[in-house]
């Protein structure tokens, strides 16, 4: 039995709230059970330096998270005068996955700046962040349309992520802190609305996994992203 009584399959209730930052061109508030992250989207009218005068745009992402977002108080980063490992790899792996999904030649020589502040922390804060930052995306492009700033809305596809793991010898979809603290192995995965791969990272934790096992959560993943796009579908209207 998982420590949240869930079926091996089954997600976390997961909710999004748009619109939730007032001067953000898109903003998502996004809850998967008690891990809750604010996304917001901005629009800055210039590419990185590196980009200038190549027609096209760019999507980036920053991450943090809050100082009690979890058990103990955590240092701010901005405190402690730079930025960790682990948070400039969430922070490329939010923008990769996002760009996978955007035109960014349509987009013009323009950036959106994905911030994901993680207000609540209870395991898969990238993925929410990522499944949330969709949201918050999608709706800056909006915005930007209406405006008459591009003529469509320059997104090719939906894309959100998921954790997976096998936790006490079974493959379980979505695992909260308790679970991921004790998986034998641990999983994200990155995954567009018609089901193509962008990113897979998995990892032994305690002991090595078989490929049928690997096979074993992809399909987990690919069930669960199906019902977080439906879930995102839904709240974009």
């Amino acid at each position: 039995m998982r420590p949240s009584k869930r079926a091996p399959d089954e997600l976390r209730a997961v909710s999004f709230e748009r619109n939730v930052a007032r001067h953000a061109e898109g903003s998502c508030f996004i809850k998967a059970g008690d891990t809750h992250v604010l996304c917001t989207a901005s629009l800055e009218e210039k590419p990185p330096q590196w980009l200038r005068g190549q027609g096209r745009g760019w999507v980036t992402a920053e991450y943090s998270m809050l100082p009690r977002a979890t058990n103990t108080r955590t240092r701010r980063e901005s405190t402690a005068g730079k930025v960790s490992g682990r948070t400039q790899e969430i922070q490329r792996l939010i923008g990769r996955s996002l760009r996978a999904v955007v035109d960014l030649q349509a987009l013009g020589e323009r950036q959106i700046v994905i911030d994901c502040d993680v207000i609540q922390a209870d395991g898969g804060t990238r993925t929410a962040s990522i499944t949330g930052g969709f949201v918050a995306l999608y709706d800056c492009l909006k915005w930007m349309r209406q405006r008459s700033m591009v003529k469509e809305i320059p997104v090719r596809d939906h894309v959100a992520a998921i954790s997976c793991g096998i936790y006490k010898g079974v493959p379980v979809l979505d695992l909260d802190y308790n679970e991921d603290s004790a998986a034998e192995t641990d999983a994200n995965f990155v995954m567009t609305g018609k089901g193509g791969l962008v990113e897979v990272q998995a990892t032994a934790e305690g002991a090595i996994f078989s490929e049928a096992e690997l096979q074993s959560l992809l399909a987990l993943a690919r069930n669960g992203i199906g019902k977080l796009v439906d879930l995102q579908k839904a709240a974009l209207g």
